[in-house]
């Protein structure tokens, strides 16, 4: 890469937009601005793009969009504004307006080119109220052949469970996650403005007279300096596999535990920003979900409970297991001393597997039990001994639940009565497919853990992703998504993919700035 003089510094390379990260986020920032011929570089530490998008089930939260009116689903930019004011009430209005009012724009963006195709997918909101989608408004992207994206598939991170075990990419199309950055970076590619460079870190950024000018770089080549003419935009990802910075901001759960790659998510990004004078907001937060132990000591993302009982360590249940996943990893969360670990109690019927979705799920039962994480008894005294519970609490637990499900009635925390509760449920269990006996032994007990999607408190940004200082000034040249900004959400997580959404939309937005407004037609 040629050396260069610019604002009286010396280059190792010069853009007009670089990018940091390589998520959901980053690659639509990087695509939209090399797809208005920007010249844009992509920098990305590890040897795969993708970070924790790539690992996701890929729903992205993008309230009425051509995609939601092509399927028939009825939705509007003023019902999703309803529900999220129900939620979050005034606050982050302007940047809630501007999320709400830019997502049809990014979606028809987006599907105007080629590589760029999503589907609606039944899922539904997380909350009720207003403007709810009892079935959802996510959209996913359409599955990617692999003859569609060629050797550009290698780049991408695998899925979670092979990406752990260090292997490639199974047979077939990529899929969910892999499909969403696949198709992101095959669009970005095929501008012919963009560079991608894996196996890049950022270690700081290059302020000139109070604007970010670029960055540094650290890579096989040595130290580079990056050069953006137009701005650097930071989708690094936030910092849940730094164990320090969790300590730091009190965020419960534990780096172990969280679903992003493995020790690439450590906070850099946020960490350079705050050297140059950036706030920071909502740092004891994050994507909350339980997590199944693994032997390992990892974590596996749990949602879609279609039977059995969760206890805390007095044997007594503590919320309706059927909640979305994150609002049930806050209220493990509201009481770490008696519900880390939990024990998720499942009898035989479901075939001795958990009756969830677990990612990864490539552990099997038998080693789960060799390992410990499971318990196996045929009786629940047994089963209360083996894991440390008061048998009589335990079995009392069992017997009231039992009782709720011949009835078709949760007294205590109403499971099954929402949407989201029967989702993933079986309708043949009686009369409230989410209760369901536990009644054939043997029984099974799961350790169950505080896992995370990511965290999601970051850096303080404007509606157009610029970083903000304290006193509510933007640094120019400066600009943040994803989860290496604080999330407009707030404390709560209102439907499925409104991390990707989000982050894509103030991507978007933030090359809007940069390049002085929307493109041409």
């Amino acid at each position: 890469m040629a050396s260069g003089q610019a604002n009286g510094q010396k280059w190792d390379g010069e853009y007009d937009v670089v990018v940091v990260g390589s998520g959901a986020g980053a690659l639509a920032g990087a695509f939209t601005a090399a797809a208005r011929g920007l010249k844009t570089v992509l920098v990305e530490k590890t040897n795969f793009l993708g970070g924790s998008s790539s690992y996701a089930g890929a729903s992205c939260w993008l309230p009425g969009t051509q995609v939601q009116e092509r399927a028939g689903v009825d939705d509007s930019r003023e019902a999703a504004e309803a529900y999220l004011v129900s939620l979050l009430g005034e606050q982050q209005e302007e940047r809630r307006n501007a999320f709400l009012d830019t997502a049809p724009e990014l979606v028809k963006a987006l599907e105007h080119d080629p590589a760029l195709k999503f589907r609606w997918a039944a899922f539904p909101d997380y909350f009720p109220g207003p403007g709810r989608m009892d079935l959802g408004r996510s959209i996913m992207p359409v599955d990617l052949p692999r003859e569609e994206i060629g050797e550009l598939a290698a780049l991408v991170r695998p899925p979670i469970d092979r990406d752990n075990r260090g292997e490639s990419h199974p047979e077939g199309p990529l899929t969910a996650g892999q499909a969403l950055i696949g198709r992101l970076l095959l669009a970005f590619t095929n501008t012919g403005n963009g560079t991608v460079r894996t196996e890049t870190a950022m270690t700081d950024l290059v302020l000139d007279d109070g604007k970010v000018a670029g960055i540094i770089v650290n890579s096989a080549r040595g130290p580079e300096r990056l050069r953006a003419a137009s701005g650097v935009l930071l989708g690094a990802g936030g910092f849940e596999s730094n164990a320090q910075m969790r300590s730091e901001n009190g965020t419960p759960g534990a780096a172990g535990w969280s679903m992003s790659p493995r020790n690439a998510n450590v906070g850099t990004a946020i960490r350079a920003a705050q050297a140059a004078g950036a706030a920071v907001d909502l740092m004891d937060e994050a994507w909350w979900c339980p997590g199944t132990e693994q032997p390992s000591g990892f974590a596996a993302f749990t949602l879609g409970f279609r039977g059995g009982l969760m206890v805390d360590g007095s044997g007594k249940r503590y919320a309706n297991e059927s909640l979305p996943y994150d609002q049930m990893g806050r209220v493990m969360a509201a009481a770490t001393a008696d519900r880390i670990p939990s024990w998720f109690i499942f009898d035989s019927r479901f075939g001795g597997q958990l009756p969830a979705i677990m990612r990864p799920d490539n552990t099997s039962p038998a080693e789960h039990l060799a390992a410990g994480t499971w318990l196996q008894a045929q009786t629940l005294d047994e089963l209360a001994e083996l894991a440390g519970l008061p048998a009589e609490a335990l079995f009392g637990t069992v017997e009231r639940f039992n009782a709720f499900a011949e009835r078709g009635v949760d007294e205590d925390f109403h499971r099954g009565e929402d949407p989201y509760d029967l989702f993933f449920t079986d309708p043949s269990h009686g009369p409230n497919p989410a209760l369901v006996p536990l009644a054939q032994p043997p029984y099974f007990a799961a350790r169950m853990v505080l896992s995370d999607l990511g965290t999601k408190g970051g850096l303080r940004t404007d509606p157009d992703a610029c970083v903000l200082t304290a006193a509510g000034e933007a640094i120019p040249g400066l600009y943040a998504v994803g989860n290496t900004s604080a999330s407009f959400s707030g404390h709560f997580y209102p439907g499925p993919g409104i991390p990707l959404g989000s982050a894509m939309v103030f991507a978007y937005r933030a090359v809007q700035a940069m390049a002085g407004g929307p493109a041409a037609g």
